[in-house]
């Protein structure tokens, strides 16, 4: 099972640590939904889960501020009793010291931050969902392509390397060789990233490794990109039918996500830049409304109709 520790969501967040003689380093988030505690505030226990990161907003602070000492002793140590791997404090609101007490009874560690508790929340939950999101790695190599997230796969020698690299002179942007991790962050968003061992790094036959951010700077390299479209290379075979038209999407699938899927077949004298430049522009125009198969289809529909007319 994936899982975050807590010491990254810490300097993720920049927590400020109330119980720094808790022990954080091994407690893990294994999950990217949060719990606010007001129904638990109010003593209502059942379906509580207390595996989640526990966020105490305004609303939460100002319910105990209310409570009487006895009650607060009561649900404070039903609270904190659990497996609660800890308790942010947003908006800078400072537990009363019966709160930090039964924490450190509890080895709870409590902490807070500056931020609102919808931007709190927002960010944090993004964030794990993306750490903790389902992952797969997957043999292809992955570029930015006009701001389109291009997966260019196939079988190994077939030129994704050298496509990358000539779309990287070209202006566009690496993400991973080689190697490429798909995190599903939601039904329908795909994330790629570079293993960190092969992050920035090409494999090219006869030359060997290559530093794409050394040779061709910062810009020329990205840390993460959602995966819009895939290009399959395969060798180019004569008795095969290929799609020369465009009229019917065809797709593959990653994670229980569908992706647009191009099988490009290769042959001397194709260049392969261009044509991953153009499948994303075509891509990206089509999000927009426009397919150019259809207003072909469309032109000879009319033209065979006006000949009809004629006749």
């Amino acid at each position: 099972m994936a899982s975050v520790l807590l010491t990254q969501i810490v300097e993720k967040m920049k927590l400020q640590n109330l119980t720094p003689e808790i022990d954080i380093s091994k407690i893990k988030i294994t999950q990217p939904d949060i719990n606010r505690p007001a129904l638990q505030m109010a003593g209502y226990f059942e379906h509580f889960d207390a595996t989640r990161l526990q966020i105490i907003g305004f609303v939460e602070y100002t319910y105990m501020e209310g409570m009487s000492t006895k009650k607060k002793k009561d649900i404070y140590t039903q609270f904190l009793s659990g497996d609660v791997p800890a308790v942010v404090f947003c908006r800078e609101l400072a537990p009363d010291d019966l709160f930090m007490t039964i924490a450190k009874e509890q080895n709870v560690p409590v902490f807070l931050t500056k931020k609102s508790t919808s931007d709190f929340m927002a960010e944090i939950i993004r964030w794990l969902k993306v750490k903790l999101a389902p992952c797969i790695t997957v043999h292809g190599v992955l570029v930015d392509v006009f701001g389109e997230g291009v997966l260019i796969t196939g079988e190994s020698g077939i030129g994704k390397s050298e496509a990358a690299l000539e779309l990287i002179k070209r202006g566009h942007r690496l993400v991973t060789d080689d190697a490429v991790e798909i995190r599903k962050v939601s039904d329908d968003t795909l994330i790629g990233t570079a293993p960190d061992i092969t992050k920035h790094f090409i494999e090219l036959r006869g030359i060997g490794i290559v530093d794409v951010k050394t040779l061709f700077g910062v810009s020329s390299v990205k840390d993460t990109q959602s995966i819009d479209l895939v290009i399959k290379l395969e060798d180019w075979n004569k008795d095969k039918e290929y799609d020369r038209l465009g009229l019917e999407e065809e797709y593959t699938e990653y994670l229980g996500n569908k992706v647009v899927c191009h099988n490009i077949p290769i042959r001397p004298g194709r260049n392969l830049a261009i044509i991953c430049e153009s499948a994303a522009v075509n891509f990206r125009q089509k999000k927009m409304g426009y397919n150019a198969a259809q207003e072909l289809y469309k032109r000879f529909q009319a033209n065979f109709a006006s000949k009809k007319d004629e006749d």
